[in-house]
């Protein structure tokens, strides 16, 4: 038998043993929390059961979907951003989007990931059910919740950022889980580069932006992503659901998902997963 065929065995048995999955997308529904940058989520029914009845009495419904790429939990190719007129690897945005959608770094160009995945519960770090609006998650808390849960960062790692801002996706008021007002914690600069030094391969948040945004601020200015998606080729993954992770204390584990394979666009819907074994 071979490594490959060995190698296969052994996931398969590790599933086949038991698995718990995490979900960590959210629920797309209508009117919920997003960027006000984006086009909204709808969904309609142009066909409903009785609208055609075939003769044996069956009958289908079918739906009409309208959203954005960058609308619930997403992921947002390297084609997303642009500094000073250009992309990542230097590549010319205007003649890069010429014919309407990016043939070079789409999100058609984002592979599958299956690869170890690490939460870095920060407001567990600081004592904290979360973290204050509008604060910048600093290198040093980044530090100390890897020390304090021990899961060093490494190379090609996800790495998931809890603030606890998570906690008001489902609020009554979805502009409290926007936070324009108020400002939505996160990481700067300083926090983005301390990823990028780890040559992590993604890295993901439970706020709609990923980084710090200060109060009354909104996207005005993005330097995370700049960092990350332009200068190092680092996707961001953005509204995901962290609580049950962190409820459970799961810091460490495989971390799944794939984008649609939308030809040319910036971002793509995903239900990422964190995957643990049982034994």
């Amino acid at each position: 038998m071979g490594t490959t065929a060995r190698t296969a065995d052994r996931l398969l048995d590790a599933v086949q043993a038991g698995v718990t999955i995490y979900d960590l997308g959210r629920r797309l529904t209508v009117g919920m929390p997003q960027s006000p940058n984006h086009p909204a989520f709808g969904l309609t029914l142009p066909r409903r059961h009785g609208d055609m009845v075939r003769a044996d009495g069956g009958s289908a419904a079918n739906d009409l979907l309208v959203m954005g790429t960058h609308v619930g939990t997403h992921v947002d190719a390297l084609a997303h951003v642009s500094q000073d007129g250009r992309l990542h690897g230097g590549a010319d945005a205007a003649a890069a989007q010429v014919g309407g959608r990016f043939d070079e770094l789409g999100v058609h160009t984002v592979a599958p990931m299956v690869r170890r995945g690490v939460l870095l519960d920060v407001p567990a770090t600081l004592g904290l059910e979360g973290c204050e609006a509008g604060y910048e998650i600093t290198p040093a808390d980044l530090d100390a919740t890897v020390s304090r849960q021990g899961t060093p960062v490494g190379a090609g790692d996800v790495v998931l950022i809890r603030s606890g801002w998570g906690r008001l996706f489902d609020h009554e008021d979805r502009n409290q889980y926007i936070g324009k007002d108020s400002g939505v914690p996160g990481i700067g600069a300083d926090g983005a580069g301390w990823l990028a030094q780890r040559g992590v391969h993604a890295a993901g948040a439970d706020t709609i932006a990923f980084e710090c945004l200060p109060p009354g601020k909104g996207h005005s200015t993005l330097p995370a992503h700049r960092i990350l998606l332009v200068e190092h080729g680092i996707y961001l993954i953005e509204t995901m659901a962290l609580e049950e992770l962190a409820r459970d204390g799961v810091h460490e584990f495989t971390f799944v998902m794939a984008p649609l394979p939308l030809y040319g666009a910036t971002g793509s819907p995903v239900r990422p997963l964190a995957v643990v074994s049982r034994g």
